[in-house]
């Protein structure tokens, strides 16, 4: 079928739902209003699938979809819709007015987006910058897919860290507890199958009362299910978060891969894959459909804005030597006196680990104990440390202002708004991982605060920073200071 774009598409799935109507029809309007490249919003892919992308729809439709953007009293359906008017007959009601009393009320672009989509079942890629609302999005179609009264796995979401599990966990629970006048029905249970959990308690919860939902680390998730304690065969939904970061994972590549395409079928599940990067996704996408890890109809969700980078962060540099990083490390953080900080630091190699040096972290950690001046309580997160203070540390950056020592573990879905300043005190490995960090600020979009990242680089890595530059399309300022003496 054509589509109104000139592209061909294929036809929209009837029955039509007010959700997808509203978003066909921005369609519809956009492409008549302006035939232009730029309105080539539904491409087609060999095996049926195609993607959608904010970034190449028109301005109009843009507008519709941006929640406070054009609107039109002689048509309905582009009104800026609410999570009601997406969610309605789909998801139950108890979860709209739980999300409504939280907070949620107007969706973001992604949500806009991938909703109709995800309600209706389709399996989808989600591709947007880190707080976008990704998230909510995903937990609305586990709510829409289960059945609250049935005591079996119907739900999982597999992440690539403990901490970020203990995260998702939290906003499901929040999502599912009974809303005033709703105390007599029924709510689903969630798990936690993280690494370094406790399996022995949950091998009893698994047999005796499995939850409809769980959040796990694919190492622990695969463990379960090879020993047969965890059973997929109710599963209807399947939702994996930090996708590209899980494929370049040499831990984490073999047992994801069987979990996608060994331990559960395309023909029984929706697949919901999402993450802020997905280098060459097109491939992917391809991948994706031939590996059958998705259906052949899969549909890219891309919401891309015209910078990668968020706007309001203020990008820096400072050109040193890399045995003055730690004294300008200590008198940035005497300048800029950060709410809230990280400083991202490279993990150490095998090599140096068999040699019996201490980790980078450890250096950067004890240096600040000793020297730093400031009102910040320093905590460390690496994926080295043991599994109880891992959590302690994550746990007590939640409830406070801190200074986080870190490896790349904090880059990923952490979601600490009272973050202001992101230190790289090594230059990440690339330009996705630079985004990744810098995503970890910023995150609060009442706050006054000034958000930066800066870069403690040496002569020799100016042209690698150049590079992020160019591809995620921001500015850095070097900044000029007096000479430290270590």
């Amino acid at each position: 079928m054509a589509s109104p774009c000139g592209v061909a598409s294929m036809a929209w799935p009837p029955p039509m739902p007010w959700s997808c109507r509203f978003l066909h029809r921005i369609l519809l309007s956009s492409s008549r209003s302006q035939n232009t490249h730029r309105g080539r919003c539904l491409f087609a892919f060999p095996c049926r699938l195609f993607s959608l992308s904010s970034r190449t729809l028109p301005s109009n439709a843009l507008a519709a979809l941006s929640c406070g953007g054009a609107r039109s009293s002689r048509d309905p359906y582009l009104e800026t819709p609410t999570f009601r008017d997406l969610c309605r007959g789909k998801v139950p009601e108890h979860i709209l007015q739980r999300a409504e009393e939280i907070g949620y009320t107007q969706p973001t672009n992604v949500q806009c987006l991938s909703l109709p989509l995800l309600l209706s079942g389709r399996d989808c890629v989600l591709h947007a910058q880190t707080g976008s609302g990704k998230t909510l999005a995903y937990l609305l179609a586990v709510f829409s897919a289960i059945d609250f009264t049935r005591s079996s796995v119907q739900a999982l979401i597999v992440v690539p860290s403990r901490e970020l599990g203990i995260q998702v966990t939290k906003v499901v629970r929040m999502l599912t507890a009974k809303p005033v006048g709703f105390e007599m029905i029924h709510t689903c249970t969630v798990m936690a199958l993280l690494d370094g959990g406790m399996l022995k308690r949950h091998k009893s919860w698994l047999k005796a009362e499995p939850p409809q939902v769980v959040v796990a680390t694919v190492g622990s998730l695969c463990q379960m299910i090879e020993k047969n304690i965890l059973k997929l065969e109710a599963m209807k939904i399947l939702v994996i978060d930090e996708v590209d970061f899980m494929f370049h994972s040499s831990k984490q590549v073999y047992p994801l891969r069987k979990l996608l395409g060994l331990y559960s079928t395309i023909d029984t599940r929706q697949t919901v894959l999402a993450s802020a990067s997905i280098p060459q996704h097109n491939r992917f996408l391809h991948d994706c459909v031939q590996q059958k890890w998705t259906k052949n109809d899969v549909v890219h969700i891309h919401v891309n804005p015209v910078e990668p980078m968020p706007s309001q962060l203020h990008h820096k540099f400072v050109i040193c030597k890399k045995k003055e990083r730690l004294s300008i490390l200590q008198y940035l953080l005497k300048c800029d006196t950060p709410k809230s900080g990280i400083i991202f630091v490279s993990e150490q190699s095998e090599k140096l680990k068999k040699l019996g040096h201490p980790p980078p972290t450890t250096l950067v950690l004890d240096f600040l104990q000793t020297s730093y001046e400031g009102d910040l309580e320093v905590f460390l997160l690496d994926d080295d440390m043991n599994i109880n203070a891992r959590a302690s540390s994550f746990s007590e950056i939640r409830e406070k202002e801190y200074l986080l020592v870190s490896t790349d573990i904090s880059s990923r879905g952490f979601d600490l708004p009272q973050t202001t300043h992101i230190y790289n005190f090594d230059l990440p490995r690339s330009a996705i991982d630079y985004l990744h960090r810098a995503g970890r600020t910023g995150r609060d979009p009442f706050s006054e605060n000034v958000c930066s990242v800066t870069s403690l680089i040496t002569q020799e890595e100016r042209f690698v920073l150049q590079r992020f530059e160019n591809e995620l399309m921001f500015t850095c300022e070097e900044l000029f200071l007096e000479p430290v003496t270590t």
